[in-house]
């Protein structure tokens, strides 16, 4: 029985076109161009910081004679320790994190609060309501102090950290309110129609159903509004007018004066302040990561 032979057919590779090959081209020469825009970018913001670390380790003489922009000629210290004895930096630091700690924690449960009332809860004139809260929070500060300021006084809060904590609570949460509502409101019907045959009320439902979907967007209000609050200048200075109850950022206002102003003790003030908010972000970058990119997949 003659044995029957087969023939098999490779197919040959189908041929590369030339507006392949040029489109690949041209959108690696465009991932290179956004890569050297956003070192050069990294490079500038680092400008800044970079003469600041100089100026912290440098005496005033040696600021006076060279310039800022110069390498220091020793290792000077002795600011850092003026800037840590004149302010009484452990007392600001404490203070500084129990405002932003407390903002951060009261201004998130109040925007979910907030956002759930208005995105899940249906509040009749919804998008009005969300509208105001936004509008609310782009008001300047230096229209708000004065009747703020008055209300402390009279409510017996004058000089006391809780008026900062109360206030920045509402204008923060304003902000949190108008994102989470945003979210809420293409919140998934099905998981509410589910939890609500499952006899679940209003309550249960924020926290069993709710809470843990937006979890990462909570985590993300929570890290920015600590920051946001930690660089708070302007209504801390007005409000707090004793030593004993003022932020960092206040402190280092303080180190100048009217007519003079010392370079290298104000540089290592800067320096030394930043420190913890810097640990604050680095402990907290995988949860900020994760928080913002939780809603570009479905």
């Amino acid at each position: 029985m003659a044995a029957e032979t087969q023939t098999v057919r490779v197919a040959a590779p189908a041929p590369v076109r030339s507006s392949d090959t040029d489109q690949r081209h041209h959108r690696g020469k465009a991932r290179w161009f956004v890569l050297a825009a956003a070192v050069l970018v990294a490079v500038l913001m680092m400008v800044p910081f970079v003469i600041m670390v100089l100026n912290a380790f440098k005496s005033p003489q040696d600021y006076s004679q060279n310039g800022p922009l110069s390498w220091p000629t020793t290792l000077y210290t002795d600011g850092l320790q003026a800037f840590w004895e004149r302010v009484n930096f452990p007392e600001k630091l404490i203070n500084s994190i129990w405002i932003s700690g407390a903002v951060a924690i009261f201004g998130t449960v109040l925007s979910l609060f907030s956002a759930y009332a208005l995105g899940v809860g249906r509040v009749k004139g919804r998008m009005s309501i969300v509208t105001l809260f936004l509008l609310a929070n782009m008001l300047p500060q230096e229209v708000l102090v004065y009747p703020l300021f008055q209300m402390a006084q009279k409510v017996g809060l004058g000089n006391n950290q809780w008026s900062v904590i109360i206030i920045f609570t509402v204008i923060q949460s304003a902000f949190g309110t108008y994102l989470l509502s945003s979210v809420l409101g293409t919140f998934p019907k099905a998981l509410l129609e589910a939890s609500a045959l499952d006899g679940a009320g209003k309550w249960r439902t924020l926290w069993s159903v709710v809470f843990p979907v937006v979890w990462p967007t909570l985590s993300v209000l929570v890290i920015f509004f600590f920051i946001w609050t930690w660089n708070e200048f302007f209504i801390p200075l007005v409000m707090l007018t004793t030593n004993a109850t003022q932020t960092i950022p206040v402190a280092l206002a303080s180190l100048q004066g009217d007519r003079m102003m010392d370079a290298p003790t104000t540089n290592a003030g800067a320096l030394v302040s930043m420190v913890p908010a810097i640990i604050f972000f680095l402990l907290f970058q995988r949860t900020l990561t994760r928080g913002i990119t939780a809603g570009a997949v479905k």
